[in-house]
């Protein structure tokens, strides 16, 4: 991963895809979110989603889940080309998280990440913030997921 420094305003990262199965659908709403429209084809077709739909809590969760691969990979990246890795900390929470139209069984959802914002964090000698929204897209380009959030990331010793 880079350090803070190296990150500009308006990056673009594409995180990767997400293909929502009606098994898994159905796996993660049993667990997490076990609403009859997560959890049955005939109750999600009947229901304003007009199938059967993912949990936002599961689009948020598989948006998570290939942001820490791709960020693992990056890693592998940098240390393979002998490079300084920046190991980054937790993020302080997020905002304006949107579940802007349904992800139905079947659908495909590509994340993408940009850079909206950064800054020194004031609490935290050696670190900066940055914000980034992050987006759902699914296979007929509709947006269907939205999240702002931040994350505490080192700045570069002695910088």
């Amino acid at each position: 991963m880079r350090f803070f420094e190296d990150i500009e305003i308006g990056h673009r990262r594409e995180i990767g895809a997400y293909h929502f199965t009606a098994d898994s659908i159905k796996t993660f709403a049993a667990k997490f979110d076990p609403q009859r429209f997560h959890l049955d084809e005939e109750e999600g077709k009947n229901s304003l989603f007009g199938g059967l739909a993912a949990s936002g809590w599961h689009v948020g969760s598989a948006c998570m889940s290939l942001l820490v691969a791709d960020g693992q990979r990056l890693a592998r990246e940098a240390a393979a080309r002998g490079e300084e890795v920046a190991v980054w900390g937790p993020s302080p929470g997020f905002r304006n998280l949107r579940w802007i139209k349904p992800v139905l069984a079947d659908d495909t959802i590509s994340y993408v990440s940009v850079i909206i914002d950064k800054r020194s964090s004031a609490s935290r000698p050696g670190w900066g913030i940055l914000t980034a929204r992050t987006t759902g897209t699914n296979q007929r380009g509709e947006d269907v997921y939205s999240i702002t959030a931040s994350a505490f990331v080192p700045m570069r010793k002695g910088a």
